[in-house]
């Protein structure tokens, strides 16, 4: 009977230990955290990296430009997550054109490596009679840190570059409307790496001197100024500890179930009990 009600207990805790770390599966799963109407955002984009106009995921961001410019935005993306970007180009009017179109949206991280799509259709031609274009391009899960010669996304700056690949000469310098936005899906410890970045990777961010200079004169660093909402996360932290720890207990209460189990009486059954 004893073993009976110890077993009981095992299975309980186990079950009461499951129970808490359930809402940090749920966590893994990948769920939006913005919605690119949500607010707006900026009304002009930049034409190089340098001039790339901020917003932040949650925000659309809109731009006129004439057809044939490069146009430039750029966000914050933090550790373990997965950004969505989505572009929508206004075309002239159709009896303006001359032909269809291709049109063309990249990501670059902070040190401008192209970053490549998971999946999205990341370039789309329109025909003559199309009045807009849609584009996307879903990122692959932002990594707290990687190896020197991967070119894994990190946390940091992203650009995102819009532009026309492919129009009838005729065409070029007509006006056009575009829309940005991004969303972002908390991918949990699915993608978590050991170690983390000394500093995200935002261009002007330099040594820790000037980080203290910055801090001394009261002004915002670099990294600062290109943090998201609620700041850059260690990098350190993630479910990965809690399932860990989770186990550890589970094996231990295992343990002891098993040998509950076949410890016995501690006496043989065939010896008398006077002996």
């Amino acid at each position: 009977m004893r073993t009976v009600r110890m077993l009981a207990t095992v299975a309980l805790a186990g079950a009461a230990l499951l129970g808490v770390t359930a809402p940090a599966a749920l966590a893994d799963s990948p769920t939006p955290t913005a919605d690119p109407a949500a607010s707006a955002g900026p009304t002009e984009a930049g034409t190089t990296f340098r001039t790339a106009t901020r917003f932040l995921p949650g925000q659309q961001a809109t731009a006129q430009a004439a057809t044939g410019d490069y146009l430039y935005w750029v966000f914050p993306a933090d550790t373990g997550q997965r950004p969505t970007v989505s572009a929508s180009v206004t075309l002239p009017d159709a009896a303006l054109r001359h032909g269809p179109t291709t049109w063309r949206v990249d990501v670059y991280d902070g040190l401008r490596r192209r970053q490549p799509c998971m999946y999205g259709t990341q370039s789309r031609t329109a025909a003559k009679e199309t009045t807009s274009v849609s584009l996307a391009c879903v990122l692959r899960p932002v990594r707290a840190s990687a190896d020197a010669w991967a070119n894994d996304p990190l946390p940091g700056s992203y650009y995102v570059r819009l532009t026309v690949t492919g129009l009838p000469d005729e065409d070029l310098g007509q006006p056009f409307t575009a829309r940005i936005g991004v969303t972002t899906l908390d991918q949990g410890g699915a993608y978590a790496t050991d170690g983390s970045l000394a500093a995200p990777l935002v261009p002007g961010a330099t040594t820790a001197d000037q980080a203290e200079a910055d801090a001394e004169a009261d002004r915002p660093s670099a990294v600062e100024a290109a943090a998201p909402e609620d700041g850059w996360s260690s990098g350190w932290w993630s479910d990965r500890w809690i399932w860990t720890v989770a186990g550890g207990v589970l094996a231990a209460l295992a343990g002891v179930g098993g040998y509950v189990l076949t410890r016995g009486s501690g006496r043989a059954s065939r010896i008398p009990p006077a002996v």
